[in-house]
């Protein structure tokens, strides 16, 4: 095991039940740290993030958190002309405002033992945008936004707070995007392809790591296949 100082951490995974959240939560399992999964179905505990009592009651039943990983989310695909206010919002719902409620229930407990470590993921089209994609850029570019101001809000308490921001990934979320769409996104990735979840999976545990995540503050990393170079 590397010293990363994950041993007996407890981590809590939304979203783990697929796709990068599975991959991340295997990963801290690698290195002995105490995790539960979080998602609507197959998972350590079910949470609808759409019903903050839902949140609430599974922020209580995982109990004490070290590190709570945002990875839960949907997209869909829509030209902005042809999109329904209800598909904006389940969207807005699901990816930003779950991650809020998420945070609210959980970072109180580690404000209070002054440690812990938030990563959220986002996309690299929080940054850069994609057609038929305005309300799921919209929703991680709210994620990225939260994702600064929470960090500069609890690190003088010890609590890091960062941001991972994926290019396309082959993981069940993406299966709703036409072809057509994928295969024009493949043609602009210098890599020219796709990542897979547990090629991102090592990025949380860096950031949670210690000593080797304590100097991320508000950051956001980018496994995106040089689809974005900040």
């Amino acid at each position: 095991m590397s010293g990363t100082g994950l041993a007996d951490r407890r981590v809590l995974v939304l979203g783990g039940g697929s796709g990068i959240g599975a991959a991340i939560a295997q990963a801290f399992r690698a290195e002995d740290s105490a995790v539960l999964t979080a998602d609507l179905r197959a998972a350590d505990l079910l949470v609808d993030l759409t019903d903050q009592s839902s949140v609430a009651a599974m922020a209580e039943a995982a109990g004490p958190v070290d590190v709570l990983v945002n990875s839960a989310g949907i997209l869909t695909q829509s030209p902005l002309v042809d999109m329904s206010l209800a598909q904006w919002q389940e969207t807005i719902d699901v990816d930003l405002t779950g991650v809020f409620l998420a945070c609210r229930h959980v970072v109180p407990g580690m404000v209070e033992r002054r440690w812990g470590r938030v990563i959220n993921v986002a996309s690299q089209l929080a940054i850069k945008g994609g057609v038929g994609l305005t309300h799921y850029s919209a929703a991680k570019a709210g994620v990225l936004g939260l994702t600064k101001a929470l960090a500069l809000e609890l690190a003088p308490v010890g609590v890091l707070v960062n941001a991972i921001a994926p290019g396309p990934i082959e993981t069940p979320l993406v299966e709703g995007i036409t072809e057509d769409w994928k295969v024009s996104k493949r043609a602009e990735l210098p890599l020219g392809r796709f990542g897979v979840p547990d090629e991102v999976a090592p990025t949380a545990v860096l950031l949670a790591s210690d000593p080797g995540g304590n100097l991320y503050v508000g950051q956001t990393l980018g496994p995106n296949s040089g689809d974005v170079m900040p």
